[in-house]
């Protein structure tokens, strides 16, 4: 009887409702809308190199736990109800760790580790016994996993407990553990590794919920534009850098949806090891992406409180490093599924370093209008070396 409800547990892989992305799921990353929020408001309002490293962390945490959980509910069907308990659970768990953001190194340090921990091992420990004689490979996967996790999960239990620089240093080690792991085939001793062939996942919908999270991060940088926007006076300079946030954010939309996010759906689709195409792709490929996106949205921020400021080279490095990290991210994503490194975004990283050494001398705003021009020549770029054509482009 445990035999059949373990396997009720599984998508149907092959078809078409195994590769969908369920509303549940979407439902999900609700509460990583408030995560990714609550990031961009943390390192705007604690922006010194301690406040960066804090935020890093914690953006490299959330991502962490939830690309775990989209590979997860690649296999595990969220239609079938104990998996939907698993992630209401999850929810509950992350919210519970958004809302602790703001204080992580603070008073909430105990509550930010133990949600983090209780969501990586209680979600691999519920995996494991879904798959328990149902897929053996993938049992002993999340076997490897959970020791893993809960190895981690010491450091970032006694992370909490500690403070200040203490805490960051078990935490670091504490992520450092975790993002080894898959690059380590998660070896345990006496149980082997893991091997890419074993990471049978659906390409399709890994690329669907990192597209959607994609979505999640621009979604934030045009809340902070509107909402900035909103509290202030009407003016010529407020109307530019409304524009220059909003434009940039959908010249990241359209650099990374226009041909990334397709071709590479549908090269994992035709891979004969889609799991190694995932991780290195999907799973490491994205960060810089988010994180580009992320420090984008702070630098709209600044470039509408500071818009004047020169020779402040912390928020010229948020505003030419949110484009750089972005650019980053893309050219990483892009070589890993097409094999080739797309030639307009190494340009644009130049072009960036070339600003870093005029932003001394540039009102912010000035600045930002710059990134955002590289982004559009970019993208520009792009368009037309993979279309060969000057007509007007369509939006899809």
């Amino acid at each position: 009887m445990a035999k059949a409800n373990s396997k009720n547990w599984l998508r149907a892989k092959g078809s078409a409702a195994g590769s969908k992305v369920t509303f549940l799921e979407l439902f999900f990353d609700l509460v990583f809308v408030f995560s990714i929020s609550q990031l961009s408001h943390a390192l705007a309002a604690h922006y010194t190199p301690l406040g960066a490293a804090e935020a890093a962390l914690m953006t490299f945490a959330v991502w962490w736990v939830w690309i775990f959980t989209a590979w997860v509910t690649n296999w595990l069907d969220p239609d079938k109800m104990p998996v939907r308990g698993m992630l209401v659970t999850l929810m509950m768990l992350g919210l519970m760790l958004s809302a602790s953001i703001p204080e992580a190194f603070g008073d909430k340090g105990l509550l930010f580790g133990g949600a983090y921990v209780a969501m990586q091992v209680g979600r691999s420990l519920f995996t494991t016994y879904a798959m328990t004689r149902v897929d053996r490979a993938n049992t002993l996967n999340f076997i490897r996993i959970t020791t893993w996790l809960a190895v981690a999960g010491v450091f970032w239990i006694a992370g909490g407990l500690l403070e200040h620089e203490a805490r960051l240093i078990a935490w670091v080690i504490a992520l450092a553990i975790e993002y080894i792991g898959p690059a380590a085939g998660f070896a345990v001793p006496g149980l082997g590794r893991s091997r890419p062939s074993d990471w049978d996942v659906s390409g399709a919908h890994m690329a669907e919920r990192c597209a959607l999270f994609v979505i999640i991060c621009l979604g934030e940088a045009i809340l902070v534009s509107g909402r900035t926007f909103s509290e202030l006076p009407v003016s010529g300079l407020t109307g530019i850098v409304f524009v220059t946030g909003f434009v940039g954010t959908v010249a990241m939309w359209w650099l990374y949806f226009r041909f990334g996010h397709g071709r590479a759906a549908h090269r994992i689709e035709h891979e004969e090891t889609p799991g190694a195409l995932a991780r290195l792709a999907f799973t490491y490929g994205h960060i810089p992406i988010l994180a580009g996106i992320i420090v984008h949205a702070v630098a709209v921020e600044f470039m509408f409180s500071h818009p004047h400021e020169t020779g402040d080279l912390g928020i010229a490095a948020a505003v030419l490093g949110g484009s750089g990290l972005f650019l980053i991210g893309n050219l990483w994503f892009k070589g890993a599924t097409s094999r080739q490194l797309p030639l307009s975004h190494l340009a644009g990283l130049v072009f960036l370093i070339l600003l870093t050494f005029a932003a001394p001398f540039l009102e912010i705003y000035l600045l930002g209008i710059l990134a955002t021009l590289v982004l559009i020549i970019v993208a520009a770029w792009e368009y037309r070396s993979l279309t060969g054509t000057s007509a007007a482009p369509t939006l899809h």
